[in-house]
């Protein structure tokens, strides 16, 4: 490339991943003044659970690995968050990137079957642990203000994890949630632009091809899960801070098989997928309560979505949705 094409391309990354964080803010600044109290909740949770599609997207756009085990580790970041919260009385800022750091870690941990196993095997090999996860929380619970390790009350009420003092209306906590959501896409945009990125896309090619190519296939896959876990920990904070509180039996092995396949149907190979993954995940059972419709035919919805994603649209919605704004800009040109 000539130094003027190469400066034209970065100046167009650079707008490109402006205007992505500007219409995630702009996002969050509208929807609290068009949204009633129900669909203010739920949209935070939307958002919340984006954060966490986009970890999932990471390792499946980028290196072409599924872990199911991404909502256990939703759920990990919510437990530090909330015990450090009670326990320390950390500022909330403080009690999210710890989760997010614990849960990357976790990550890590859960990322090493990666270096010996693949697809299949490596699937089974998250779901068992999200499954462990499962049993673990529930048995244990959520830290709820009390004393000890593991912060629980008995024979007394829970108490709340206090909020930011920014955020502590419904509306500004869902602008703030979404300020969340920029960052952690901008971050994760940024890694594919750097040699982390094309480090990943040379494993994703073979790890024969990266490690050719003078590539620490080890470093790179780990790295990988790490910002995942990071992700994932970050948006259960998050959900804790907007329900104040955190139960097991919503973290249930399911959930990470839900969050991928979702993932997929919102594509994981652009940021909007993973907005889409969480708007599908939390928005859609709550419009069908809202019309009066049994919310667990959204289960049907989705298992026709995925079928339609994996046969015709490996790409996702949002790549079908890139595709017809490509043709339609063609159209235009060259007319």
């Amino acid at each position: 490339m000539t130094p003027d094409s190469v400066r034209h391309e970065r100046r167009a990354a650079h707008l490109a991943l402006a205007r992505m964080v500007l219409l995630v803010l702009v996002l969050g600044a509208m929807l609290p003044w068009i949204a009633n109290a129900y669909w203010i909740k739920t949209l935070t949770s939307s958002l919340a659970l984006a954060i966490a599609a986009a970890g999932v997207s990471l390792l499946y756009g980028q290196l072409g690995l599924v872990s199911l085990c991404q909502y256990a580790l939703l759920g990990a970041g919510g437990w530090v968050a909330l015990r450090v919260g009670h326990g320390l009385q950390w500022p909330f800022e403080a009690c999210v990137i710890a989760g997010g750091l614990s849960a990357g870690v976790l990550g890590m941990l859960a990322g090493l079957p990666a270096l010996r196993l693949k697809g299949l095997y490596l699937a089974l090999v998250t779901l068992m642990l999200a499954g462990g996860f499962q049993v673990v929380v529930s048995a244990t619970g959520f830290p709820d203000g009390g004393p000890g390790w593991l912060g629980r009350i008995t024979g007394s009420e829970r108490l709340v994890m206090p909020r930011p003092a920014i955020a502590q209306d419904e509306g500004a906590y869902l602008a703030y949630v979404a300020a969340w959501l920029a960052a952690m896409l901008a971050v994760i945009e940024l890694h594919r632009r750097t040699r982390a990125g094309r480090s990943w896309a040379l494993i994703r090619r073979g790890e024969a091809v990266a490690e050719g190519a003078g590539v620490n296939v080890l470093l790179y896959q780990t790295w990988a899960f790490g910002l995942a876990g990071v992700c994932a920990g970050v948006a259960g904070a998050l959900l804790a801070g907007a329900v104040g509180q955190l139960d097991g039996r919503a973290f249930a092995a399911s959930e990470s098989v839900m969050l991928f396949a979702l993932t997929l149907i919102g594509g994981a190979y652009h940021w909007a997928g993973a907005l889409v993954a969480g708007l599908l995940l939390r928005a859609v059972p709550s419009l069908l309560v809202d019309l009066g419709v049994n919310g667990y035919l959204a289960m049907i919805f989705f298992g026709a979505a995925l079928l339609h994603a994996l046969i015709t649209a490996p790409r996702g919605l949002v790549g079908q949705w890139m595709a017809a704004i490509s043709r339609i800009r063609a159209k235009r040109t060259a007319s």
